[in-house]
């Protein structure tokens, strides 16, 4: 059976990393652009502004919300433990069927 690894962006250490980085990034565009007098770049500094403080307040929004949801998800499986086995193991078996199947 062939295994393959998950691309960079698809773990969450990595996602969290890429945007931490594309916020430095964009923080260093904005520093190395406060001094440059022109119409068009002051306009695109304050989009860019705009953009990372919606970004940041977004990411801050989803985070909170998958907490909550892991929270939850782990009180449900430890007050039903045996409902939680049942249906992990149900899952499991349709998923393995189903993969047997497209061979």
């Amino acid at each position: 059976m062939k295994t393959q690894a998950k691309p960079h962006f698809e773990t969450p250490g990595a996602l969290s990393h890429d945007a931490s980085t594309l916020v430095e990034d964009a923080r260093g565009l904005l520093e190395a652009t406060a001094e440059i007098a022109d119409e068009k770049v002051a306009a695109a500094r304050k989009r860019l502004g705009d953009a990372l403080e919606t970004g940041l307040e977004t990411y801050e929004h989803l985070q909170q919300k998958v907490v909550r949801g892991a929270k939850i998800a782990d009180k449900t499986v430890r007050d039903h433990p045996y409902q939680s086995m049942a249906i992990a193991f149900g899952v499991g078996a349709i998923i393995g069927y189903l993969v047997s199947r497209r061979d």
